[in-house]
């Protein structure tokens, strides 16, 4: 396990060598980027080869297979390829993992497997099984082994309630304003070798469970830290977990998950044991990222893709994913019925390369979906389209027939977004005619009821807007632009609301395209009745200068009727009244963590769609999202109101 402070001396390498950040696909210059992409690459190849990381074969290999399929996207400023300086943290399983079946897939397919192990040692400048497993956290004993069948789990989903509105009643909390300020950290996990920590934790049975970017998933006891069972999946687990609420008939309580290969999981709570594993789509490019919901012994599973950056392949033949619900029997992963967002795409010519095109595509569903059992509707927010022609069901709100799957009614956002890393590629040829915004709705759908008893349909966009929908018809009933929005976000991750309020965290992250208005990151609360402003918690930026940090708010949110629980991209760990937008307790998380394996891991930018969780007066924060030009970090922080 690489230490804090070896993982950010090697950071800081890379980052002397003076590499491009992160900069918007849509203002990239190609031309100067190739430029500089050689002479980056010889920068790089000389600094790791200096350090005794590799040998001078490797280096040669490595340095030819990065410039033959990595360098145009991760040296030339496309917002979704991390630059050399981020993979640089990455142990080197990671970047084989993500040439031979992860996300950089249909890239890898041109390289031998000598290539991809080269590449893989050279931009990490560490060697293929460098990284033990001496990180695991120690395993419990005795009565910390134990799930106590009593403790149910007082969280529904990673929604938190039916509603999806990312409530936590204060009972459960046990986080008050009045002694928010007591908490202290009592023990944290690390996730060897990554950059990110993102899988929201889920409780049961005094235990927490959590899913890591090490394609690990772990059940430790809440009070120690010690580890009841770990479970290896087949790649990384980025999701919340969900769990059975309860014994079905004496079968085992199971907890659910997926995998960023598009494998979802069912185990056995109690012992870890794998119940079923299913490939919840054949699309190669098919991801899982979003957590299914969970109503009535059905899996509502949303299916998402990596396919919209590997279009910015010359050679690939864009675009056919489909985004997707697949609505699965929770006791036997079999396949109830699917519901497709996107009409089967058909051949449309070919691109300036003579490689043949297709359309429609894409409308990945990123997050979980909310089932509304009253009116027999699951809703769904949907992404942009990948391929001409842009669909009526991409970028918006999606009514579902909860029965059939038969889409009941939709609310688009944004009409005409058909998009894909190729676009501000001359040379690639992939990019629709459209070239839309790239306004996905990141975020799931929430409801939440006013004080006369009316129901309100939530969605936050990527365009910085809040809609409310009647959940009835799908007629709009107010709809407010709160951020600046963008590629980056924009409201990114999720949204929650209480109390006649709607707490939405702005990113507004930096992604080097021209706005017509201000970046505007920070926490607003806004009146569920009309969408107007409640109060605002503008993001004052602490960063002072450094690098890879930003003021604003990407992740999931939650909220109890006292308190705003949100983590920055700053890395800060912020608690606010939720009444009035003060701040009561602010923790800044980039530091390293010794942790209880007794590896020494590091926090980060805190975003993605795990959203902080307070039980019985902890706090379970994950830090560190080391893509998209954010801080790196692999730690679950648990803090305790100390008595």
């Amino acid at each position: 396990m690489m230490t804090g402070q070896i993982f950010w001396q090697r950071f800081g390498v890379a980052l002397g060598i003076g590499m491009a950040l992160v900069a918007g696909a849509h203002n990239a210059q190609p031309a100067i980027a190739q430029e500089q992409a050689s002479t980056q690459q010889r920068e790089v190849a000389e600094i790791l080869y200096r350090h005794g990381a590799v040998d001078a074969a490797t280096t040669a290999l490595g340095g030819a297979a990065y410039g033959k399929v990595c360098s145009t996207c991760h040296d030339g400023g496309v917002n979704r390829a991390p630059p050399v300086t981020v993979l640089a943290t990455l142990p080197p399983e990671a970047i084989y993992r993500a040439l031979t079946g992860g996300r950089m897939m249909e890239q890898g397919k041109s390289l031998s497997d000598a290539e991809k192990t080269a590449v893989s040692e050279f931009l990490t400048g560490r060697k293929m099984g460098e990284q033990a497993a001496s990180a695991s956290p120690p395993m419990c004993a005795a009565k910390a082994n134990w799930f106590n069948p009593a403790k149910t789990p007082p969280l529904s989903g990673w929604g938190l309630d039916s509603r999806n509105s990312h409530t936590i009643p204060a009972s459960v909390a046990g986080i008050t304003p009045a002694n928010v300020g007591k908490l202290k950290l009592k023990w944290s996990l690390a996730f060897p070798g990554v950059l990110y920590a993102r899988s929201q934790p889920a409780l049961a049975g005094g235990a927490v469970i959590v899913g890591g970017d090490n394609a690990r998933v772990y059940a430790l006891d809440a009070e120690t830290g010690c580890a009841r069972w770990i479970f290896e999946a087949s790649g990384p687990v980025r999701m919340g977990v969900v769990i059975d609420p309860a014994t079905r008939n004496g079968a085992a309580q199971l907890a659910y998950f997926g995998d960023v290969l598009g494998n979802g999981y069912a185990v056995n709570l109690h012992t870890g044991k794998l119940v079923w594993k299913r490939q919840l789509d054949t699309h190669p490019s098919a991801t899982l990222t979003g957590s299914p919901a969970l109503q009535g012994g059905v899996l509502y599973w949303p299916i998402s893709s990596l396919e919209e950056p590997a279009a910015a392949m010359p050679t690939y033949p864009c675009c056919t994913f489909r985004g997707s619900v697949a609505a699965l029997d929770s006791r036997t992963g079999a396949e109830v019925w699917r519901a497709y967002v996107v009409d089967k795409p058909v051949a449309r010519g070919a691109n300036a390369h003579g490689v043949a095109q297709f359309g429609p595509s894409g409308a990945a569903i990123w997050s979980t979906p909310l089932v509304d059992q009253a009116r027999g509707q699951v809703y769904v927010t949907t992404g942009d389209n990948y391929s001409s022609p842009a669909n009526a069901l991409s970028d918006a709100i999606v009514a579902i027939d909860m029965k059939t799957g038969h889409v009941k009614w939709a609310y688009q956002a944004t009409a005409g977004d058909s998009w894909n890393v190729s676009c501000g590629w001359a040379d690639v040829g992939n990019c629709p005619e459209e070239d839309g915004p790239d306004h996905d709705f990141g975020a799931a759908p929430i409801m939440a009821r006013d004080a006369a008893g009316k129901d309100y349909l939530l969605a936050g966009q990527k365009s910085g807007a809040v809609y409310a929908v009647d959940p009835a018809t799908g007629a709009e009933l107010w709809q407010r632009k709160v951020g600046r929005g963008g590629a980056l976000g924009g409201i990114h991750f999720g949204i929650a609301s209480t109390g006649g309020k709607v707490f939405v965290p702005i990113s507004d992250f930096p992604d080097g395209a021209d706005h017509e208005a201000p970046a505007n990151p920070g926490i607003f609360a806004l009146k569920l009745k009309d969408g107007s402003e409640a109060w605002s918690a503008r993001a004052a930026d602490v960063c002072k200068g450094q690098r890879f940090c930003f003021p604003g708010y990407g992740g999931a949110v939650s909220v109890t009727d006292r308190v705003l629980l949100a983590g920055s991209t700053d890395a800060h760990m912020r608690v606010y009244d939720s009444g009035t937008g003060a701040v009561l307790w602010d923790y800044d998380t980039n530091r390293d963590f010794t942790t209880v394996s007794g590896a020494v891991a590091h926090g980060g930018s805190i975003s993605g769609g795990s959203a902080p969780i307070a039980w019985q007066g902890k706090l379970f924060v994950n830090s560190g999202y080391g893509g998209l030009g954010k801080m790196p970090g692999n730690v679950l922080l648990v803090f305790d109101v100390a008595k």
